[in-house]
């Protein structure tokens, strides 16, 4: 088993166990070095963390609530509360990294912002504290996330970001990076880079999660109030490359009585040749700067994942996660399209709230799990519902001509 250390902070060289590090080009080292020798400085500067408390309260939101849901409660037969992050301003937890990025930028004097979007909550977020700061926006998203997204697109174009849409490859998150990275290399003095997970060249999962673990630093005092407990007994999120997962166990992590669930997209089956489980499908491989569990061929090609939710469509995992996985601190399950969907209308009809079709993957894992009734189970409800009504409307349409 990995240290405890491990689990939390990769190493100097940005290793999470065997997985993490920076593998760039050398056009992107200048960059990436000065992030990595200024980011924990800057982060933990007084006047950094007074303006990013004030903007987490102030704009997005926070606290979120922790709320529990009766409902689902009685219906697993256990205590479920979910942790709120689609109240968060923009309407998911991407809004936490974003902030903290933008100031950081700033404090590096960088001028022009990029980022990659898939299902396009963190290229609204970025478009959002971009417009807040008063500074240029480039998101790169994928021709088929365009699409399925439009909701999204338009807000980002609302906010003063330029779009732009990525046509190689499965045209989604994958490629949306690529493009990302690509422009990063062309302009790399003005320009941050903001990535949305907890995937890149170190030190980015690190900084995300670090970003990120506002929510389970709630969770624990928010958990105490309700039970008299600050450790739950599981913490159960959707995992793509990982954000929001990653800040729901940050600070659980240590605590090795807390189950540490993350659900991957199985799309329509893990053995489907159409999916996006990278824990189950995936080899140790390099993608997008950093070494970690890749969906790929015999000969190192990227395997294009595929998953209804744009979120979670990404053939890697992050660092930490893969860590969790192969150490065994993580216990890893995976939902089908079809099971999302139905856990998304049964949250929606039960507790009077539509769930973004990512976290609709967790709520469908708690039918492949066995509770007991004092358990104490908190969903990070990462993102609503609304950028995704497109998908749920064609899913009730079919369901009427069935």
């Amino acid at each position: 088993m990995a240290t405890t250390k491990t689990y939390q902070h990769p190493d100097e060289h940005g290793y999470y166990g065997k997985f993490g590090g920076a593998y760039i080009p050398e056009m992107l080292h200048r960059n990436v070095e000065e992030l990595k020798e200024k980011y924990l400085t800057i982060m933990a500067e007084e006047g950094f963390i007074k303006e990013l408390k004030e903007l987490l309260r102030d704009y997005v939101g926070r606290p979120t609530p922790l709320y529990f849901a009766a409902r689902l409660s009685e219906m697993h037969g256990t205590q479920i509360f979910l942790k709120r992050e689609d109240l968060c301003h923009t309407g998911a937890h991407k809004i936490n990294n974003t902030v903290g990025q933008i100031l950081l930028a700033r404090r590096l004097g960088k001028t022009r912002i990029i980022a990659e979007t898939g299902a396009g909550q963190h290229g609204v977020a970025t478009a959002t504290v971009c417009a807040l700061k008063g500074m240029e926006c480039i998101v790169y998203m994928g021709q088929k996330d365009i699409e399925r997204q439009a909701p999204n697109v338009a807000r980002m174009k609302m906010l003063g970001a330029t779009v732009i849409p990525a046509t190689s490859g499965s045209m989604t998150l994958k490629d949306a990076t690529n493009e990302a990275i690509r422009d990063w290399i062309n302009n790399p003095v003005d320009t941050h880079y903001i990535i949305g997970s907890v995937v890149g060249p170190h030190p980015y999962p690190d900084m995300v999660a670090r970003f990120q673990s506002v929510i389970s630093e709630e969770i624990r005092k928010q958990l105490k109030e309700k039970t008299g407990n600050e450790l739950p007994s599981h913490v159960m999120a959707c995992v793509g490359g990982g954000s929001n997962a990653a800040g729901a166990f940050y600070h659980f992590l240590d605590e090795l009585s807390v189950k540490l669930v993350a659900v991957e997209a199985a799309g329509h089956g893990v053995n489907s040749g159409m999916s996006a489980a990278t824990t189950q499908l995936g080899k140790p491989g390099v993608l997008h700067g950093s070494k970690s569990l890749v969906m790929q061929t015999a000969d190192g090609q990227v395997i294009e994942p595929h998953s209804i939710s744009a979120g979670l469509d990404y053939p890697g995992i992050g660092p930490m996660h893969a860590n969790l996985f192969e150490s065994g601190r993580g216990i890893f399950l995976s939902a089908t399209d079809n099971e999302s969907l139905q856990s998304a209308f049964e949250v929606a009809k039960m507790e009077g709230i539509i769930p973004a079709l990512e976290t609709a993957h967790a709520f469908a894992a708690l039918k492949k799990m066995k509770f007991k009734s004092d358990d104490r189970v908190v969903i990070c409800l990462s993102g609503r519902g609304d950028k995704d009504l497109a998908t749920y409307m064609n899913a009730m349409k079919e369901n009427t001509n069935e």
